[in-house]
């Protein structure tokens, strides 16, 4: 049995993972957590499904539970999860993150500490979306240079970070894949007289509206034809599903940082 423990429980993704892991029959959540001005906390994390009790208090401090748990699963905020990678590195608890927004000195905290516990760290926990990792790999692999790339993203109108952490990451499996830095080959937004497009560059457009839970599309055009890979996630339920394998997977590693990609054998 892998017992887990859920941060951000009263948030959208806390709720799904609430709800989708009693549906599981090797894992049981065993501790919410929320933040400390939380309406939620000191409720019944089942009552924020409509589940009924389950016998589980959400608290706000992640130190008050951290001996009920064997992987912690956080979709929160970088500083937040930051916070709790060092709880959990301190514990010798496994974690599953799919916090995004994180800057390149918290992702080295987050490869730091795999040293000592084994992590998942993602940005997109969807095993469709996974897949569409590979898939974007492949094509930019096959199509070769001469291809203009674009990557189209779509999300809910209250999403912070822009472009998404998924689109960045189709954009680096597409520019590794083609032995380009993303750094320099990314063109974040286009206005006004732009001149033509740069070759080998990697364009992002990033939609925020609605209550959009997910859309991305890579476009691979050259002359006289345009292949498109999209994903489009119609509900929450596909994330938290491959955090929970992803929390089950990571019971057979002791220290190390994966990806969903480990988790799905597609390396």
């Amino acid at each position: 049995m892998t017992r887990l423990a859920i941060t951000g429980a009263a948030g959208r993704m806390g709720r799904a993972l609430i709800e989708s892991a009693q549906a599981v029959p090797d894992i049981s959540v065993t501790a919410a957590i929320e933040h400390l001005a939380s309406p939620a906390v000191g409720r019944d994390a089942g009552e924020l499904t409509g589940r009924g009790r389950l016998g589980i208090t959400i608290v706000s401090s992640l130190a008050d539970v951290i001996g009920r748990f064997d992987v912690l699963v956080d979709f929160t905020a970088p500083d937040a999860t930051l916070a709790n990678v060092e709880a959990c590195r301190a514990a010798q608890k496994r974690m599953v993150i799919g916090t995004t927004g994180l800057t390149a000195g918290q992702l080295a905290t987050v490869r730091d500490a795999a040293r000592d516990i084994a992590i998942v760290q993602s940005p997109n926990m969807s095993i469709g979306v996974n897949l569409c990792f590979k898939l974007t790999e492949i094509a930019a692999r096959t199509l070769g240079a001469a291809c203009d790339i674009e990557i189209v993203e779509a999300h809910h109108s209250q999403k912070k970070d822009v472009p998404s952490g998924t689109a960045l990451r189709l954009g680096e499996v597409a520019a590794a894949a083609l032995g380009r830095d993303l750094t320099s080959a990314a063109v974040h937004s286009r206005a006004g007289q732009t001149g033509a497009r740069s070759p080998g560059s990697i364009g992002f457009a990033s939609i925020r509206a609605g209550d959009i839970i997910g859309d991305h599309t890579v476009l691979f055009a050259s002359p006289g034809e345009r292949i498109e890979i999209t994903h489009r996630a119609t509900s929450r339920e596909n994330f938290a599903a491959g955090a929970l394998r992803a929390a089950q997977w990571l019971m057979g590693r002791e220290r190390g940082l994966y990806d969903m990609q480990d988790v799905l054998g597609l390396k």
